[in-house]
């Protein structure tokens, strides 16, 4: 998992500061520049909170109450989850800038389900591969929020989670993102003994031509690049291509909670202050200095 996963250990738990139960995040949606900054600078007096929070995580997971969210894909989506019970999940895939409608979507969704941000007890975000613009949207408004809740936050591949939607089957699993520029993400994985598929190669950016030679046996292909590939993938790979429905084709922000809490009960979660999106190849202007 990238990012960097640590567990925090801390011998002398100090709860966080009191907050007003009534605070929501309107606030944020109206000022989320000047916000971010502010969460960032009560982070510094919240040092114990998130090793006290990830203990009791793992103490007592069935209760346990988690806000994921993905936004590697133009079809972003919101749930809340509890443990491991899904409670509500938003979706729109529509043509929107995720921060025109994240923290909009977080206020919507909690206020649904009657929760508040205090009530949470971590955080769930997808790492990417994806968009590189939606990963650091994303990623930035999770970090913040814990931090300032001083609660735990873990991430989870994008593939890995494709890969999730389609854990229960026997054939080799193939989840591939649309990654523009005529290339493909993607991983090869295969269902393991704990539910979640075990993946079997690095993540990459691939060529369709290059992705038909990684396949030799029957694989279960999930994700949008079907929408753009499925043609010619269909003809390279004949019976070998198992295609799977439209709606799991999307990253769904219930799977990004599923893995996230595995995660969470063996103590893993990202180290906030470190933790990058996980882009797999390099961007534009990475590749523009590059060349330069």
């Amino acid at each position: 998992m990238s990012g960097g996963e640590i567990l925090h250990e801390v011998s002398k738990p100090v709860p966080p500061r009191a907050r007003d139960p009534g605070a929501s995040l309107p606030v944020l949606a109206g000022n989320r520049f000047v916000t971010l900054g502010l969460i960032l600078l009560i982070a510094c007096c919240l040092p114990n909170a998130m090793g006290m929070a990830l203990r009791v995580i793992k103490g007592a997971y069935r209760s346990v109450k988690i806000l994921a969210i993905d936004t590697a894909t133009p079809a972003g989506s919101i749930a809340l989850v509890e443990g491991g019970l899904l409670k509500a999940q938003h979706v729109l895939n529509v043509n929107r800038t995720h921060n025109r409608r994240l923290l909009v979507g977080i206020d919507r969704i909690l206020s649904e389900c009657r929760w508040t941000l205090e009530e949470l007890d971590a955080f769930a975000v997808s790492l990417g591969p994806g968009s590189f613009t939606g990963l650091r949207i994303g990623l930035s408004v999770m970090k913040g929020l814990a931090w300032s809740t001083g609660k735990p936050m873990a991430g989870v591949s994008t593939l890995d989670v494709l890969a999730g939607n389609v854990s229960f089957v026997d054939h080799l699993i193939c989840p591939v993102l649309d990654a523009r520029k005529g290339e493909i993400y993607t991983a090869l994985y295969r269902s393991g003994d704990q539910q979640e598929p075990e993946r079997l190669t690095p993540y990459m950016a691939l060529q369709p031509e290059e992705l038909v030679e990684l396949i030799a046996e029957k694989t279960v292909l999930v994700g949008d690049a079907l929408l753009r590939y499925s043609g010619f993938l269909s003809s390279e790979l004949g019976d070998l291509l198992v295609e799977t429905p439209p709606h799991l084709n999307m990253v769904h922000a219930s799977c990004v909670a599923w893995l996230a809490g595995r995660r969470l009960r063996q103590g893993m979660v990202e180290d906030i202050s470190s933790c990058t999106p996980l882009y797999v190849r390099p961007s534009e202007a990475e590749l523009n200095r590059m060349a330069e």
